[in-house]
């Protein structure tokens, strides 16, 4: 065999290895991204009570970041995903639906991995008022959300144009559609079911949206008695609560002055004839509809006779002077029961520690 013929030879083999060997190196290096990335989440086990957090941990060896989701938003959520380099760290903060969570960590390569998580019940009662805390709104972000809503709703319907809600047929009845609304989710879905002539661009509640709670639908507490987990399926709740029902179980007292009183905050009345009848009105505050005047409330009259009833919005002032002296929110009219605020609003001694 001649030199050239040799050294051609040589040369070729040389060659294969080569593309071999980048071969091999390719392979290799794709079979490596092709792991799946190590997940883990500590603790494991969470309270939903929609602040319970777990630490959640991610290795792998893809230079992109990772896609992290929650299969039942209701349950969990990802909060503050860091690192880079291969690590990255968050957290999984509990919602306040008990159950399964399976967080899911993906790659752009198409790498994946889960991993499972468990809340269970709170069924804690810090004020034994039959509130469970998993409904109590103990941010300052949600409690203000919620005041924006109720009462923006309320209104909302004193100047409604379209024929309202069939439901809103007395005081009762109007609180209630108010606070319902008022816990949803205000995406366009809701806003198209709504009716309303103007959604306002307010923050939702952030802690949990109506009905996705362990007490679905039924929002009001209807019997006595400090909350148990057995509440969440003996009729203790319910999706109705006439005035009487929502001041005894589902409000607590804050005042008889009416001065100290906040927007969402109620102010009920009780008369007493052949029947004692239990009356409430929505303190407003401003109006969120016009500048200027106030503060107001609003209220339905409720039914008398073939007459439906209406809804009003006077001022405070106006109601000061109200011609029957029964119905003036003041402190020496024994028919004024006081400012009542929401159980779910309730934080301590700043609205609980008043008893004049």
């Amino acid at each position: 065999m001649s030199w050239k013929l040799r050294a051609g030879l040589l040369a070729l083999f040389a060659g294969a290895a080569v593309l071999l060997g980048i071969g091999w190196t390719r392979s290799a290096s794709h079979r490596e991204q092709l792991l799946p990335p190590r997940v883990a989440a500590r603790p494991a086990r969470l309270l939903a009570d929609g602040h319970d957090e777990a630490t959640l941990t991610i290795e792998a060896s893809s230079p992109y970041p990772p896609n992290v989701t929650v299969d039942d938003s209701r349950r969990g959520a990802i909060e503050q995903m860091t690192g880079a380099g291969g690590r990255w760290e968050g957290r999984i903060r509990a919602g306040i639906m008990p159950g399964t969570m399976c967080v899911r960590v993906e790659f752009r390569n198409g790498t994946a991995a889960t991993v499972k998580l468990t809340s269970v019940l709170d069924a804690r009662d810090s004020f034994e008022d039959g509130t469970p805390d998993f409904l109590r709104l103990d941010d300052e972000h949600d409690r203000q959300a919620f005041r924006h809503w109720f009462t923006y709703l309320a209104e909302a319907q004193y100047f409604q144009t379209k024929p309202r809600p069939a439901e809103i047929d007395d005081c009762a009845a109007l609180i209630r559609y108010a606070y319902r609304e008022a816990l949803h989710a205000h995406d366009s879905g809701w806003a198209e079911s709504a009716g309303l002539a103007l959604v306002p661009a307010f923050d939702s509640v952030v802690k949990y949206r109506y009905p996705s709670t362990p007490l679905g639908a039924a929002l009001f507490r209807v019997h006595a008695g400090g909350f148990r987990p057995a509440d969440l399926a003996n009729g203790a709740f319910a999706q109705f609560a006439d005035a009487k029902t929502l001041l005894r179980l589902n409000t607590h007292f804050v005042s008889r002055d009416a001065g100290r009183a906040l927007a969402g905050d109620l102010l009920f009345f009780r008369q007493s004839g052949a029947e004692t009848t239990f009356h409430s009105m929505i303190y407003l505050g401003a109006s969120q509809f016009e500048r200027g005047g106030g503060p107001y409330a609003v209220y339905h009259t409720g039914p008398d006779g073939r007459n439906p009833g209406e809804i009003r919005r006077p001022a405070l002032a106006e109601l000061m002077r109200f011609p029957q002296p029964e119905w003036r929110p003041e402190p020496n009219n024994p028919g004024f029961l006081g400012v009542f605020r929401w159980n779910i609003l309730r934080k301590g001694s700043d609205d609980d520690d008043a008893r004049d």
